[in-house]
């Protein structure tokens, strides 16, 4: 991974740690033309990934993924119509 790369996931991860312990909408690629949808609350940012926390069918889970799913649009997330973790120009 190039110093650039690393610097641009950096700017992402330091973009996320304002928005830990809101609400957050995540979209994800599951594969096969499925698409992971769920609002849930962005719990941790840590040095390679972030962690959403949601309720499902009265169970409460986690997941994570890498500031390079963001970056590489796999994983979208956003609070209200705002999208967070993306590259702007």
């Amino acid at each position: 991974m190039s110093r650039q790369e690393q610097n641009v996931l950096d700017l992402i991860r330091k973009d996320m740690d304002s928005f830990v312990g809101q609400e957050v909408k995540l979209k994800a690629n599951a594969g096969r033309k499925k698409v992971f949808e769920v609002k849930g609350v962005l719990e941790q940012t840590y040095p390679k990934v972030f962690v959403v926390r949601f309720r499902e069918r009265q169970v409460e889970r986690r997941v994570s993924y890498t500031y390079a799913d963001l970056l590489t649009e796999t994983v979208q997330l956003s609070i209200g119509e705002t999208r967070i973790g993306t590259q702007t120009n």
